[in-house]
């Protein structure tokens, strides 16, 4: 039974090349710039570094997008909002080089292109450390203008689309007409619709599937998740909150769980998804934008919610052993399904239960 699990999820990532995917929301760029110590300023009390490199990291919704990319599929596209302003052209030629197509990103001269610019310094014989994070962003809902060329840019890419990727970081993309838009799309072309929001789920209502991780889960539902049969209720609740079809909450180092919603039933299907990498964590930024992208594709190419989640989760067993907002792809997801301990695919274990 096994092998044959393992033979499946192989099979779909064959086909991850034949997804194409839309990625709505908001578009972010990481400035990461590297110096070395120089000396203190005569000016004030600071540190002068030497300028080494500055490198242009696609984050936020732009993060999920290129991991889509990486995963080849057939086409990935972005629609969000941009500034008129240096950093414009900074997010425009990133995406440009990760393969993700910018037919729907949208200059808004009166916002900031959203980037975060981290400063990071060494010294002899010491590891980098970031010294300073400069933001700049606008968490403003977008002007009624340029939410009229958001609606009108989804209804002209989205027919040529399997899926609507809503990534939602409050940056002001999601309007309720934007999302109201969004769940129109989903049901007139039969998209699948995930949403990966930091924000009310509830806004999101209808979607095929939600993936928070704890701390959100746990904002949306109002308590912690600190039992198994808080997560077994913060399941159910957030498929009534939302009236979504099914709920991946990721929990870190507990793995994922994963609630389908059952028809004729007030019950939702759980699944537990154990960790498949519990050494080796580097750092998990950009994790759950790996989980939610790898996901979606997965989705496309014929895969179920379960197959979809564990796919999600051996991508991101595969990211968090790398710094930054890291992808993987097709090949690695191959490696990393071959090497994955039986034991831990016998503990996916599927039942109904009672939340």
């Amino acid at each position: 039974m096994i092998n044959a699990m393992k033979e499946t999820l192989s099979k779909i990532i064959s086909r991850l090349n034949q997804g194409r995917v839309l990625v709505v929301g908001d578009m972010v760029i990481d400035e990461m710039v590297y110096g070395t110590t120089h000396r203190l300023s005569r000016e004030a009390p600071v540190l002068i570094l030497r300028h080494e490199r500055a490198d242009i990291i696609l984050g936020g919704g732009a993060n999920a997008a290129h991991n889509v990319s990486k995963l080849k599929a057939k086409r990935t596209t972005v629609v969000g909002i941009s500034g008129k302003d240096y950093y414009a052209s900074l997010l425009n030629d990133a995406l440009q080089r990760d393969g993700i197509d910018t037919a729907g990103l949208i200059q808004d001269e009166d916002r900031p292109t959203s980037t975060k610019t981290r400063i990071s310094g060494i010294a002899n014989h010491s590891v980098t450390q970031q010294i300073v994070r400069i933001d700049r962003e606008s968490n403003a809902p977008i002007s009624a203008k340029i939410e009229n060329q958001v609606l009108d840019t989804l209804s002209q890419l989205a027919p040529a689309f399997d899926a609507l990727l809503l990534s939602d970081y409050g940056l002001g993309v999601f309007t309720p007409e934007v999302i109201a838009h969004c769940q129109a799309l989903s049901k007139k072309h039969g998209l699948i619709m995930a949403v990966d929001s930091q924000q009310d789920l509830g806004a999101f209502q209808g979607a095929t599937i939600l993936t928070p991780n704890q701390p959100e889960a746990e904002k949306n539902v109002g308590y912690l998740l600190d039992t198994p049969q808080a997560v077994l209720q913060a399941g159910q609740d957030l498929l009534n909150k939302t009236n979504g079809q099914n709920v991946l909450i990721t929990r870190g180092e507990s793995g994922m769980s994963l609630f389908e919603r059952q028809d004729g039933s007030a019950e939702p299907l759980a699944t537990n998804i154990p960790v498949f990498n519990h050494s080796e964590v580097f750092d998990v930024t950009g994790a759950g934008d790996t989980v939610v992208g790898t996901l979606t594709l997965a989705l496309t190419a014929g895969a179920t919610l379960l197959e979809a989640s564990i796919l999600g989760n051996l991508a991101a067993s595969i990211v968090v052993k790398r710094f930054g907002a890291a992808t993987t792809n097709p090949q690695e997801l191959q490696a990393a399904l071959e090497s994955v301990d039986e034991t831990l695919l016998k503990q996916v274990q599927q039942a109904v239960v009672s939340a």
